[in-house]
C-alpha cells in the first residue's frame, strides 16, 4: 500500500514578493553595495576606497553570512533567518569579531577615516542588537538596512536618505513573512540609524 503526500501550497502572492525583497535585501547584499558605496565616498571618489568597502562589507555581511550557512548545513539553524532569537548569539559574537578584526586592520592599513568610522558604528549598533536581543526579538535586517542609508546619508549626501524607501521594503517583508512585528522592525530601524548617525556625525 502506498501513501501520498498532499502537494504543498503556493505561497500567496504577497508572500511571494515579500520573499523576493527579503532576499534581495537581505544584510550581506545590502552590505555589500552600501561599503563599497562608503569607500569610495571616503576616499574622495577615487578608486582606492573600493578595496576598503569591500573589506567592510567582507568583515560586516560576507563572513557572517558565510558562518550562518555553514551553521545550517550542520543542521544548526533551519535557514538564515533564525527565527529562534535564543540560537542568535553565536551570529552576533562572530559579527562583532569579524567586524573588530577588519578595524584593525584598516587601522594598520591607513583607511580613510569615515569607513572605518562606518565600521565602529556597526560594531556599536551589533552590540545595541546583542543587548536587546537577550529579552526581545529585534529585526537585524531593519537594523542594518536603515544603518547603511543613514552612514550613505552622511558620508555621500542626504539625498541618499531617500533610499530610506528600501529600509521600508525590509520592514514590510519581514512583518508579512511572519519573521517579526511591526514593533521589531520599528526598533531595529531606530537602533541602525542612531548608531550610524551618532557615530559618523560626532
Amino acid at each position: 500500500m502506498t501513501t501520498s503526500t498532499a502537494p504543498t501550497a503556493p505561497e500567496a502572492p504577497e508572500n511571494t514578493t515579500a520573499r523576493r525583497v527579503t532576499d534581495v535585501l537581505q544584510p550581506r547584499n545590502v552590505l555589500l553595495a552600501g561599503m563599497l558605496g562608503i569607500g569610495l565616498a571616503a576616499a574622495g571618489g577615487h578608486w582606492s576606497g573600493l578595496p576598503w568597502g569591500f573589506l567592510g562589507a567582507l568583515c560586516a555581511g560576507l563572513i557572517p553570512a558565510g558562518y550562518i550557512e555553514w551553521r545550517r548545513g550542520r543542521g544548526a539553524w533551519g535557514d538564515r533567518h533564525v527565527v529562534d532569537r535564543t540560537k542568535r548569539a553565536p551570529i552576533f559574537f562572530v559579527i562583532l569579531g569579524s567586524i573588530g578584526a577588519g578595524s584593525l586592520v584598516m587601522v594598520a592599513g591607513g583607511a580613510p577615516r569615515d569607513i572605518l568610522v562606518t565600521m565602529l558604528a556597526l560594531w556599536a549598533m551589533t552590540v545595541v542588537l546583542l543587548a536587546v536581543n537577550t529579552v526581545w526579538k529585534i529585526s537585524v535586517d531593519a537594523a542594518v538596512a536603515s544603518a547603511v542609508v543613514t552612514q550613505l546619508a552622511v558620508v555621500h549626501h542626504p539625498a541618499w536618505l531617500a533610499a530610506y524607501a528600501l529600509t521600508a521594503a525590509v520592514c514590510w517583508s519581514r512583518v508579512a513573512l511572519g519573521y517579526h512585528t511591526v514593533g521589531q522592525v520599528c526598533a531595529g530601524t531606530a537602533a541602525g540609524m542612531a548608531t550610524a548617525a551618532g557615530f559618523l556625525i560626532g
